[in-house]
Formats: C-alpha cells, sequence, structure tokens
C-alpha cells in the first residue's frame, strides 16, 4: 500500500469533518435538545450532543447569531406627536476556522459569514425629512433589507505571527478604526469613520480588499490595507456580487495599534489615516470653484478624499482583583474631509462597568455621550442655498441648516444566560441631525443578542 504522509492524513481529517458539517443537520436535531437552552451552554441550541465541541477542539467555529433592536421616540422629534416604535434586526451564520488546528498551516485562518438584516428604523419620524441623516438610534438597521455576504478571507502569518497577510472579502470596520459595540445608537458603536464617508463601509457590507500587519513588539503593531471602492455593492441587488464592475477607486487606511498593560489592566490605543482615490461630490462648490447653489450648476467632483481617527480604550478598575469585571472607558475622535463629506468631525467618550453587582459579574452599566459635527461648507451650501430663495424652515423647499447632534444613551446588559443578553437602553438625541428647529427626542429602546 501507497504511504500516507503526514500532511494527507490532515487534509483527509479535514475533509471527513467538512463532510460532517455539511451533512450533520439532518441527525443532530436528535441530540441537540438535551443541551438546547441549557443556561450554562454559550449556544442557544446547545452543544449538539458534543459535535460542536468536537468540531471547536478541531479548528471549526460555527456562528450563528441575532441581533434585534427596537425604539421607542416618546417625546420630541420632527414629528413628536407621533409615539411609534419601531424594529430592526439581522440573522447572521459563519464559520472561523483556525487553518493551524484543521490541517496543520501554522498562524493561519479563514472566516466566512452571511448577514441578512430587515426592519424600519425610528429616524424616520425623529428627523427632519429633508435633512441628511447624521445617525441613528438602531445600529443594526441601514443598508437595506437584504441578505449579504460579509465575510469571505484567508490569513496568513509568518515569523511567529510578527507578519500578517489577510485577503477577500471583508469590511474596513473588521480591522481599523476598531471599537466595541456595547450600546444601541450607532454614534457609540463600530468604526465611526464607515458611518460617515461614502468609500469606507462598514459591516455587512464587504469589499475586496488585502491588509498587511507587521508586530513590532508584543503591545505594538502597524497595518496597512488596499480596499476596492465599488459603490454598487451597496445596492439589494448586489449582495452576494463578487466582480469589479462599477469600481471608483481604492481606499488605503493606514493604522498603528498600542495594546499596553496599565496597572494589570488592559488597554488599546489607535492612530490612523485613510486616503480614497475614489472622487467625492463637493458639498459646497461647482465646476467654477462657485457656491452651487447659486449658479444652479452641478456640485464639482473632487478627486480624492482622506481623513484620520484617534481611538482609545482603556479598563481603569477591577474587582477584587477579577479583571474580567470592573470600568471600561472608551474615547474616539474622527476627522473627515470637509469639502465632500457632510459630517466633518466626531468625538464620544463612553463608560462601560462590567459586573456592576456581585450577583450579577456579567451585566453591564453602559453610559455615552457623543458630538457629530456637520461640515462648516455643507452648513454654508445651506445657507446660501436659503438666501437665494428666501424660504424659510416651514417652507418645502428649505434646505434644512445642519451645525452638530449631540448624542446620550444610558443602558443596563442583562446576561440572562451564556447565550442571550438583554439590553434596555434610553437614548436622548439634542438637535436630531443637527437640525436647531427640531426638538430634542428621547427614545426608548431594547436590545437582544442571542448565539445560537
Amino acid at each position: 500500500m501507497p504511504r500516507i504522509t503526514c500532511r494527507q492524513a490532515r487534509q483527509r481529517r479535514a475533509l471527513t469533518l467538512l463532510i460532517s458539517v455539511c451533512t450533520a443537520p439532518a441527525w443532530v436535531a436528535s441530540v441537540q435538545a438535551a443541551d438546547a437552552f441549557a443556561v450554562d451552554s454559550p449556544w442557544m441550541t446547545g452543544d449538539w450532543g458534543g459535535l460542536r465541541t468536537d468540531w471547536l477542539n478541531k479548528g471549526v467555529d460555527i456562528k450563528m447569531g441575532y441581533t434585534g433592536e427596537s425604539a421607542s421616540n416618546v417625546h420630541g422629534g420632527y414629528n413628536g406627536h407621533d409615539k411609534v416604535t419601531r424594529y430592526a434586526d439581522q440573522f447572521s451564520l459563519g464559520a472561523d476556522i483556525d487553518l493551524q488546528k484543521l490541517l496543520g498551516w501554522n498562524d493561519a485562518a479563514f472566516s466566512v459569514s452571511v448577514t441578512n438584516r430587515n426592519g424600519d428604523n425610528i429616524n424616520d419620524k425623529i428627523d427632519d425629512p429633508r435633512a441628511t441623516s447624521l445617525g441613528s438610534t438602531q445600529e443594526i438597521q441601514g443598508r437595506g433589507s437584504v441578505t449579504r455576504l460579509s465575510e469571505l478571507w484567508l490569513s496568513k502569518g509568518w515569523f511567529n505571527d510578527a507578519l500578517n497577510i489577510k485577503a477577500g472579502r471583508f469590511a474596513v470596520s473588521d480591522d481599523f478604526a476598531v471599537e466595541d459595540c456595547s450600546f444601541q445608537g450607532l454614534a457609540f458603536c463600530g468604526s465611526q469613520p464607515g458611518n460617515y464617508v461614502n468609500s469606507i463601509y462598514n459591516g455587512p457590507i464587504s469589499q475586496w480588499a488585502a491588509r498587511v500587519r507587521y508586530r513590532l513588539s508584543d503591545e505594538v503593531y502597524a497595518q496597512i490595507a488596499a480596499f476596492n471602492v465599488n459603490p454598487s455593492t451597496l445596492e439589494n441587488d448586489n449582495g452576494f456580487k463578487l466582480n469589479g464592475a462599477g469600481t471608483s477607486g481604492t481606499l488605503f487606511p493606514v493604522e498603528l495599534v498600542w495594546a499596553p498593560k496599565v496597572n494589570q489592566l488592559p488597554g488599546e490605543y489607535r492612530i490612523g489615516y485613510y486616503h480614497s482615490t475614489a472622487n467625492g461630490t463637493d458639498v459646497y462648490k461647482d465646476e467654477n470653484n462657485q457656491p452651487a447653489a447659486i449658479t444652479g450648476n452641478d456640485y464639482r467632483s473632487d478627486s480624492s478624499r482622506h481623513g484620520f481617527w484617534l481611538v482609545g480604550k482603556q479598563q481603569l478598575t477591577s474587582v477584587a482583583g477579577d479583571n474580567s469585571r470592573g470600568l471600561t472607558m472608551t474615547a474616539s475622535a474622527t476627522f473627515q474631509d470637509r469639502a465632500t463629506t457632510p459630517v466633518d468631525s466626531y468625538q464620544k467618550v463612553s463608560l462601560v462597568y462590567k459586573g456592576p453587582f456581585d450577583a450579577r459579574p456579567t451585566d453591564t452599566l453602559g453610559i455615552g455621550v457623543a458630538r457629530i459635527h456637520a461640515s462648516s461648507l455643507f452648513l454654508r451650501n445651506a445657507t446660501t442655498a436659503n438666501q437665494q430663495s428666501g424660504l424659510s424652515y416651514n417652507d418645502a423647499g428649505y434646505v434644512p441648516e445642519q451645525h452638530s447632534e449631540y448624542a446620550t444613551e444610558l443602558n443596563y446588559g442583562i446576561q440572562a444566560t451564556k447565550w442571550l443578553n438583554v439590553m434596555p437602553n434610553i437614548q436622548y438625541i439634542k438637535n436630531p441631525d443637527g437640525v436647531r428647529q427640531v426638538d430634542n427626542a428621547l427614545v426608548l429602546g431594547l436590545q437582544v443578542q442571542s448565539q445560537f
């Protein structure tokens, strides 16, 4: 008989495992019921008779998740008399695969995921419908009700992972300007440049990209990437589009990350810059550098866009030496190209206390305040247009003059089980979308997160 090498044996075991992953649902149902809904299980559907743990040991982590967010405006807003509730949600399905465990390929990983979003946003009732959106009280709502390919990438490390290259389809927010998402409001959740810059897409949008990371020390690494900018991927019909038709340019982010321990408590500090070769529409001038609102000409197209960000996260306290509990502060600021971006700057600070009570060591208490500032040129354009037309705020053709929106959120995350978190929250929005004529809004929200 021909001799089977170690590599061939690993590959055969991997093939057998992948076949079992594909065929398991037909017979797993009979054994998963025993562990389903167990309080101490990380998954609502349980361990599937031990099969899921076996896959984890072999490097395959099946991810099935759900996030639902409801919001009710109880006071204020553009339509303050309408006390309505809106609901949005997201389902996700995918797998993270440790190729070192599965195939013996050192410092290598593969990830694939699909997401489905649905629902409506309460901001449709809070905001002036004529204004450009500056924020959202439901971070899970956006980019359309559609199923999308959100991740399809491979990463490989060399020299004990000091050098790591990642390529495939993923979002800018997966690697750059990364922030935790411990709030329901968009102003406190995820990578902020992607919320305001048209050529930067946060999840669930994925882009063809390649990222190179080099670790300078145990605490410091630098990274740079190139992301394909293709606005057509935002369309609902292109959730699984893989070709490059519609490409408008390339986004180049670069970032330096420092992750120290201060008094044995973890921290993470990021400084980054981006440059996009994709054209952006000027918010004020026409092709002759004159105010487009006066000339009536089309707004000019600018050949590039740029900006930078600062993100700092530091755990400040622990509880009786337990670092899994305690107070963590996060502060961030982003600065965009004011000539092509309606939001030219953003600042935020938040505090999250994990384990506020001994009886509830995994619950969280969070509070955050954010300022979202409209570009001075964007504001000047609206002011110029209204002076030219002579219209006032209540007239149909008036262009809302947008300044700064201030968002505040207070929440309490109840870790009901290992697989279920319920987070009631209160949000207060001052000057929704930066329009001072709109009443400040008070919103009651509820977020539910579950791992299946």
